[in-house]
């Protein structure tokens, strides 16, 4: 049995696809690859969406996401024409690269979600020239295929920054930490010999939501009701509540991860990131509004909060140590909101 998703922000969950126009490549090389995982990277930053996995394919990408703050389109409006943009320039074309809008499907339940992530991993090997290696040769080629998380999943590769594992990997059945990549690898590979015909009925069911038959009709009914409004289906009638932490416990962490005393917290510095840090943990793990951040943090108004995040925001895009500090803190906090 898989142990259950221990998902702190409990937004909505989504396997997204992007796929080129008339079904056209959108990778030409590797470097257009990297291209594109970067701008990845920028875009989960800036938009505090959780990513679990990715897989690049020739001519479409695969990603499984949550999104706590309900800005889907808006995250892959950024990363599509951000790369749209890279691509027609490098290659000088013109035109759409993409077919469409992204697909998005949202996804709930536990077996479904892991049974999803090996789908989404297993798609190197299951290309058609694939499907004619011996096993021995497709498990190795799915090994050694470097543009999915599947290697950094399984210990093969250094783990991506922006890619989240820890809640993928505690499904699995393993006694420890440190056997739950090895229990991963297990899962995974044993489905290139056999196809999960279950899942694959259920994707094929519909376009909007993987799960029980009954999630599946009930957000079919949700999308129709909110097709006529301004409301997308990415709506809070998709998401669930957010499991929050007393907020003044969430200073104290931030002060003990940056080595600051907790007083400085309401003090202006000039070039300190320290307030924007604590804004932006505030607003995600307390559940506060910017104004409400703005409170514990001596700035008089929300407006004034939603400046700081921007500017930590563009400091991140650019400053890969500022970026593992964040990622320390979202650790150090989750592993209290787990209990761990």
């Amino acid at each position: 049995m898989a142990r259950p998703l221990r998902v702190q922000y409990e937004g909505a969950i989504y396997h997204v696809t992007i796929r080129g126009n008339d079904r056209r490549n959108i990778f030409l090389d590797d470097r257009g690859r990297q291209r594109f995982l970067d701008r990845l990277a920028g875009c989960v930053e800036a938009h505090e969406v959780r990513l679990y996995m990715f897989c690049l394919m020739t001519n479409h990408v695969h990603l499984m996401l949550e999104t706590p703050a309900g800005n889907l389109s808006g995250f892959m409006h950024r990363l599509q024409t951000a790369y749209s943009v890279y691509f027609n320039r490098r290659h000088q074309r013109s035109g759409h690269l993409f077919q469409g809008r992204f697909g998005a499907r949202v996804v709930r339940g536990e077996r479904y979600i892991l049974r999803l992530s090996r789908y989404i991993h297993l798609n190197p090997v299951f290309t058609r020239s694939a499907k004619k290696l011996p096993l021995r040769e497709r498990i190795d080629m799915l090994r050694r295929y470097r543009w999915s998380s599947y290697r950094s999943y399984i210990g093969r590769a250094a783990r991506c920054e922006f890619v989240d594992y820890a809640p993928m990997l505690a499904m699995t059945n393993a006694a420890t930490k440190a056997k739950r990549p090895g229990e991963y690898r297990k899962f995974v590979e044993a489905g290139i010999a056999e196809s999960d015909r279950d899942l694959e009925r259920i994707l094929a069911l519909s376009p909007l939501a993987i799960g029980s038959e009954k999630f599946v009709h009930w957000v079919r009914g949700m999308h129709d009701k909110l097709s006529g409004s301004r409301r997308s289906a990415e709506d809070v009638t998709l998401r669930r509540r957010l499991r929050s932490l007393a907020a003044e416990r969430v200073i104290e962490i931030v002060c003990s991860q940056l080595g600051v005393d907790h007083a400085e917290v309401a003090q202006r510095q000039r070039g300190s990131l320290l307030r924007p840090i604590t804004a932006k943990m505030l607003c995600r793990y307390s559940g506060l509004t910017q104004r409400q951040a703005g409170e514990f943090l001596n700035l008089s108004t929300g407006a004034a909060v939603s400046i700081q995040l921007k500017t930590l925001a563009a400091a991140a895009a650019a400053n890969r140590k500022l970026r593992r500090q964040l990622a320390a803190i979202d650790k150090a906090i989750c592993s209290e909101i787990n209990g761990e």
